[in-house]
């Protein structure tokens, strides 16, 4: 396995690419594919305004301890200087949560079941 640990993985690609690569065996190309692919996947999908989306993470070594978030973001006629984004908020949410020892979170929006950040 390569020098990349489980938890630098999510927080820079998400559980699903993480995942991927450690099933690959873990070579920093892998990394770099999965990653980039979790990304690009994530800014194909354009979630319409008021989609709900959700996260969940397990405390590492537990087996009950999760956090769970769920938000809408929905700004009516806004000018682009007021407008907050979805990932802006996930990634407020994943910083707050890190500040109290959480892993990163993935958000997905629904009903298109695709992750956000």
């Amino acid at each position: 396995m390569s020098h990349f640990s489980r938890r630098s993985l999510l927080g820079y690609s998400g559980s699903a690419a993480a995942g991927a690569v450690l099933a690959s065996g873990g070579t920093a190309q892998a990394a770099t594919t999965v990653g980039a692919s979790a990304e690009s996947e994530a800014a194909a999908v354009d979630f319409p305004g008021g989609t709900e989306f959700s996260g969940m993470v397990r405390m590492p070594d537990t087996e009950s301890t999760e956090l769970t978030f769920s938000f809408t973001v929905s700004a009516a006629e806004a000018p682009a200087a007021q407008r907050i984004t979805a990932l802006e908020v996930a990634n407020a949410l994943n910083e707050l949560a890190a500040t109290r020892g959480w892993p990163p979170i993935t958000f997905y929006g629904t009903p298109a079941p695709a992750p956000l950040n």
